[in-house]
């Protein structure tokens, strides 16, 4: 059916009006110092921040590798450089016939085996959606990006999860450390983190970070800051935080950059693992191959993509050469499954990555939520969100 003229206008208002208000509720949270904004670092942090390499202090910004590549998107997203484009793409949200989230809950595991902390030698670990990774390697436990809140947005209604954590966070094993790869809210939750307050939990976290944690309660003796390229250690691991390519800010739309986003590595004596973060890709994934490769098992970025933002998020195809060009021996991709923030149908990076792996003879590693897998004594996995597709054509 053809819209006419006087329906698109109103649809233009309605869209505008939306945007105005989010704003406005915004803009209010912002002077009223809501507390999921988290804090700005200042004093010795600071400091440290405005001393890194990766610090514009003329912009007083973090940037990427490549410091001209957000505003490359910033353009590409603009209403002037195509208005037609722009404004299919906003109403896109309002009349998108992809499936982005499921039509029934995925199938999960909702018990750790016992033996999840006995990982000497090797690597265990159960995706629990979207980022947040739970992983045993020599005896110790780390979580990475855990978001367990209901909601992955500053308001408690909107991008809200498919459904519950497939562990509850009572039901954790101890956690030895969580790291945390930037501070937007699908990666950083603030509920989760003050969950472990009351924990001797170790935080590992790029620079800038760190302020967000301490306005929480989380005390500067348990926190780790880094930037790219340094390390640090925790018993018998090494935690080494490398670039990325993406952004970061928790104030609706207003993105400051002054904590930086990461990806990281995680090495022992028997296994190294590979944790990208949000990305998109770039040269670093070739670099952090060379220095540190190979990755016995890599997580990389495969969702929430579009063209329109390429440079903050791997499109599936460039999570699968990201995946060789850190040398990985295993790809497990990450970034979907619990979350909505791209039109992309929910299951398609399964889908593509999947195939892809298939037609390039890699080792593809996609768990049902809350699975453990060791990679010592691997059991084979069904591809279970097949089952789940509902008429939905899944070629390119």
């Amino acid at each position: 059916m053809r819209v006419s003229k006087k329906q698109s206008r109103r649809r233009l208002r309605r869209y505008l009006l939306s945007a105005v208000a989010i704003l406005m509720i915004a803009g209010y949270m912002l002077l009223s110092g809501y507390e999921q904004f988290g804090a700005r670092p200042e004093g010795d942090a600071y400091l440290r921040v405005s001393q890194s390499e990766n610090y514009d202090t003329s912009i007083d910004q973090f940037v990427n590798l490549d410091p001209g590549v957000l505003d490359q998107m910033s353009e590409n997203m603009s209403f002037w450089s195509d208005p037609a484009a722009f404004m299919k793409s906003g109403f896109a949200f309002f009349s998108n016939e992809n499936q982005t989230s499921p039509e029934q809950a995925l199938p999960e595991i909702r018990e750790l085996p016992a033996t999840f902390g006995n990982s000497a030698g090797t690597v265990k670990f159960t995706w629990l959606g979207h980022a947040t990774v739970l992983m045993s390697i020599d005896d110790m436990t780390i979580l990475v990006d855990p978001t367990f809140s209901p909601s992955a947005a500053p308001f408690s209604w909107a991008v809200k999860r498919y459904q519950p954590p497939a562990i509850d966070l009572d039901a954790l094993p101890h956690i030895d450390a969580i790291i945390i790869s930037h501070d937007h809210y699908d990666h950083l939750d603030m509920e989760t983190i003050k969950h472990f307050i009351a924990t001797d939990t170790a935080f590992f976290v790029p620079l800038g970070v760190g302020a967000h944690l301490n306005r929480w309660g989380v005390p500067d003796s348990r926190i780790t800051e880094l930037d790219w390229w340094e390390s640090a250690r925790m018993q018998s691991l090494e935690l080494i935080c490398m670039p990325a390519q993406h952004f970061s800010g928790r104030i609706g739309f207003f993105h400051d950059q002054t904590s930086l986003w990461a990806s990281w590595t995680v090495k022992s004596t028997d296994n190294t693992v590979y944790f990208s973060g949000d990305s998109g890709y770039a040269d670093h994934y070739r670099i952090i191959g060379e220095r540190y490769g190979p990755f016995d098992l890599v997580f990389m970025d495969a969702g929430q993509y579009n063209k329109r933002w390429r440079q903050v998020h791997n499109l599936p195809d460039e999570a699968v050469q990201a995946f060789e060009d850190v040398r990985g021996q295993a790809l497990v991709p990450t970034g979907w499954g619990m979350f909505t923030l791209a039109l992309h149908d929910w299951f398609e990076p399964a889908v593509m990555i999947d195939r892809m792996g298939r037609e390039r003879g890699l080792d593809v590693i996609i768990p049902r939520l809350g699975e453990m897998v060791d990679m010592s004594a691997r059991q084979p996995l069904n591809k279970w969100w097949e089952s789940l597709i509902t008429a939905h054509d899944t070629s390119d």
